[in-house]
Order: structure tokens, then sequence, then C-alpha cells
């Protein structure tokens, strides 16, 4: 059985955000007065990798509801407004909070969610967890093979732009216009480094698609509740593309759980080539990332992709036969 791997900070306590009392005053009040009643708790998201504020608060008549806020001049603020355009316009079939309203008030946005009663899985990933995940991105996926205009108007830019973009950093590597990142070193990559580049100059076409995805789809963009029903939070990137490559980006995490994440994917009809060009664009991508500095989102942040670059490029090797005794 291979050897299960866990990120150095779970990913319910990843999340440094501002508490309850530290939003300005009249932010709280207008709050207040849109929930109803005076806030008598409110329980902060450990998950995620903003400093922005997000919390269930409940009232003293016993309702609860999932707030995010933040200033207007910060690109967080944006996120919120999107966020709210997407989930409002997703279809029934996708299990996903449903914004009940948001607000401009003394400089801040705020976006108001069905509280949900939840908790991010637990790593490792049990069998049980990740079935129940499975199932309900596999109904979203369904639900959103045909977007309807109103997610479209939203903007759902295609996956194959995003991957060109933004997630070529082994071509990069390759062509001298970046170092290899010291995340990468001691591992695979160097000795690998021209495959690992033409596995992710193929993938865009294999990844093209007109389903909308979620876009980033982890572990801890997912609540299971206490009827062990899986909600998909945080929509935020959706795209247009293939829906196997969300279920990649998820089942990363269980990869480094031991499970049979390919066993998994073949549910999904994903093609061998794609799959490789997606841990290996994944990998790139978060070992980059992992090698910048400190993060002013997270003190997380780098941990996280560090550990998430490692196991898609670990997962690869093995699915390609890479073997350790090759790192320089």
């Amino acid at each position: 059985m291979r050897p299960i791997s866990l990120p150095d900070v779970p990913y319910d306590a990843t999340a440094v955000r501002p508490d309850w009392s530290s939003l300005p005053e009249r932010v709280r009040e207008a709050i207040t007065v849109r929930l109803g009643g005076p806030i008598i708790a409110a329980r902060s998201a450990g998950g995620g990798f903003t400093r922005a504020f997000a919390a269930v608060l409940t009232t003293e008549a016993g309702t609860s509801a999932f707030v995010k806020a933040a200033p207007l001049w910060e690109p967080t603020s944006d996120w919120y407004a999107r966020e709210a355009a997407i989930t409002s316009a997703l279809p029934s079939g996708v299990s996903a909070a449903r914004p009940l309203w948001t607000s401009a008030e003394d400089g801040w946005f705020v976006l108001c969610l069905e509280a949900v009663d939840g908790r991010i899985p637990a790593l490792p990933w049990t069998p049980a967890d990740l079935d129940a995940t499975l199932s309900s991105w596999s109904a979203a996926a369904a639900a959103l093979n045909d977007p309807s205009p109103a997610l479209l108007a939203a903007g759902l830019p295609p996956l194959p732009e995003i991957l060109r973009a933004e997630m070529s950093w082994w071509s990069l590597i390759a062509a001298g216009r970046e170092r290899m990142p010291s995340t990468a070193l001691g591992t695979v990559a160097p000795s690998h480094l021209a495959e690992l580049a033409e596995l992710e100059q193929a993938l865009p076409p294999l990844a093209a698609g007109t389903s909308m995805s979620h876009g980033d789809l982890r572990v801890d963009n997912v609540l299971l509740d206490h009827n062990g029903r899986a909600w998909l939070c945080d929509w935020t990137w959706p795209c247009l593309g293939a829906p196997w490559f969300d279920t990649v980006t998820l089942l990363i995490s269980a990869y480094a759980s031991g499970l049979d994440t390919d066993a998994r994917l073949r549910e999904w009809g994903a093609p061998d080539a794609g799959v490789d060009g997606a841990l290996a664009a994944l990998a790139g991508y978060w070992l980059v990332r992992a090698a910048d500095g400190p993060s002013t989102a997270s003190p997380h942040s780098r941990q996280h992709q560090r550990f998430s670059g490692t196991q898609a490029l670990t997962w690869l090797a093995e699915r390609r036969g890479w073997s350790a005794s090759e790192i320089p």
C-alpha cells in the first residue's frame, strides 16, 4: 500500500481571518439589520487562503447565515461579487449554498449565503467522504453540462486559455525563460523536464469542452453535512472545459491519502494523456508558486502549494513509471 502523506497544516485551519468585532461598526450594524437581530455567535471559517472575513453568524433568534465581507478596494470583494452572481444562477442539481443577499456598506462588499452546517473532509480521505464528494460533483457536472445564459453571462473563460496563460511553467523552464523552482529540486522534475513540458503543451485541447466546471475543486472547498451530503463551495473561478480536469484536482489529496485515484478517474472517462497533462500542469503551477516568498493571503499558502505540487508530481511519476533513482 502506498504511504499516506499529509499537509503540515490541516485544511480546516489554513485561514487567518478578521473576527466579527474587528469589522467596521457600520458594516456590523448593516449586517445585523439584514439578518433581523443581534448577533450572538460568529464562527469563523477555518479553511481557505484569504484574509477576508468569512463566518457563520447566528442571531439571537437562532437563525444562521454564512457571511463574507471585504473592502471594496481589495480584489476579494470582486471575487465575492462574482461568487454571488455564479451561485445565484446555479441549477438545482448543484449542491451548493445559494446567496441570500448582497450589500455595499461603508466601503465594504458583503455576501450573505445560506449556512451549511458541515465540516471540511479530514485527511486522509475516508472512502465514504470521497464517495459523497464525487457523487455531488458528478451530479453538479451533469447539471452544468449545458450552462444557462445567466451563467454564461457571468463570464466563463475557456479552460484551455487558462492552462496556456497560467499553467505552462515547465514549458517556460525548458525554454530557459524561468528557473527550475527550488521546490522541484530533489524530485523527478529536473530529469524529466522535457516530458513535463510536452505533457503540459498537449493538455489544452484535451481539456477543452463546453461544460461548466468549478475551476477550483479542492478538499477545502467541500463541506460534508451531518447527513453525509457533500456541498461544493467557493464558486469564484468557474470555466468552460472537460469536467474530469476538476476531478483530477480534487483527487490529488485523495492520492496523498493512499486511495486508488486512477480507478476513480476511469469512471469519468478521462483520457490518460489528459490526466498526465493535468498532473504535470498542476505540479508545475503549484511548485513554482510554492517557491515564492511568504504569502500575504495566508501563512500556510506556500506549504499547501508545495504539498499539492509534490503529490501531483508523485502521482504522475507513478503513472509514467519514473523511478526515484532518477532524482538528481
